[in-house]
């Protein structure tokens, strides 16, 4: 029993499942407004294992993917794909799982969620390649958190409308955002491998000037989700309040790049919470 609770600690530090919480929530905004209101307990189930599964097969990816490049950053030089407590072989049959369970829930959800899976997967899976020759990887990484919203309301109404493009697009932006200020830690290291990454070509000012620049792009994408999908006077709170909240973690990160960690795992996480109860306050009183 001790073996199988020390490879379950092992699992979650190589994915991190608590860092769950910057999709959960944008997934379950979609299906409160697509529904209007409750979605039903099927439905929140299925999101959830959907969301886990499409986070752990991407993280997955990114850890067998990264094992040599891992084991010369200091940084993540203790991660389990690097020190031998997850050999490649257990991280391959996780990616597998994760990837059927995955592909089963979009088959129970609907047609076009079964459709939808494999083009998703393979997003999710691309991103832990293009840093090798591309500075995009950080858009790369908003896409693939940003096809939360579009599954959510695919798995409410088999449909894309307007306003989930809208909300997508602002989750692309602040996730690429963020990671941005988040990749300013490895700066060096990617130089000095040859990896790319916007900080490593642009350096820090140029960074932190793309990265508020993605945010304003948040807010304005928030801003028309809420519009075109005819939200109340709390939502346009949410989305509006979501602008403080991004200014104040990039000041974090201007004023010391030491709170890069706490921008990125405190601020983003609260910010995802207090946009969904937002936009669920909103759908009750309105």
């Amino acid at each position: 029993m001790q073996r199988v609770i020390e490879k379950a600690k092992d699992f979650n530090e190589l994915v991190m499942f608590e860092h769950s919480i910057f999709s959960l929530p944008f997934i379950f905004i979609a299906m409160v407004v697509a529904a209007n209101g409750w979605f039903g307990f099927w439905l929140l189930f299925m999101g959830i294992l959907a969301a886990l599964s499409a986070r752990n097969f991407a993280m997955g990816v990114n850890r067998y993917a990264d094992r040599d490049i891992d084991a010369l950053n200091p940084r993540t030089a203790d991660r389990p794909n690097v020190d031998g407590r997850l050999g490649a072989g257990t991280i391959f049959l996780f990616i597998v799982v994760n990837a059927v369970i995955f592909i089963a829930v979009a088959y129970m959800i609907n047609p076009l969620a079964l459709k939808l899976s494999l083009p998703i997967l393979f997003i999710l899976g691309s991103y832990s390649y293009f840093k090798r020759f591309s500075s995009l990887a950080h858009i790369i990484l908003g896409i693939s958190l940003g096809l939360a919203p579009i599954a959510g309301v695919v798995a409410v109404s088999a449909s894309v409308p307007l306003w989930s493009v809208f909300l997508s697009l602002g989750v692309v932006f602040w996730v690429a955002g963020f990671d941005l200020l988040y990749s300013l830690q490895d700066i060096e290291f990617d130089k000095e491998k040859g990896l790319h990454s916007i900080p490593s070509k642009y350096g820090a000012q140029t960074t932190l000037f793309i990265s508020a620049l993605f945010h304003t792009f948040t807010i304005l994408f928030w801003m028309l989700f809420v519009y075109e999908a005819n939200l109340g006077y709390i939502a346009y709170i949410a989305a509006f309040g979501s602008a403080f909240v991004l200014a104040y973690e990039q000041k974090l990160v201007r004023r010391d790049f030491t709170q890069i960690d706490r921008a990125f795992f405190t601020v983003n996480g609260y910010l995802g919470i207090a946009f969904f109860v937002l936009i669920v306050v909103d759908r009750i009183v309105s």
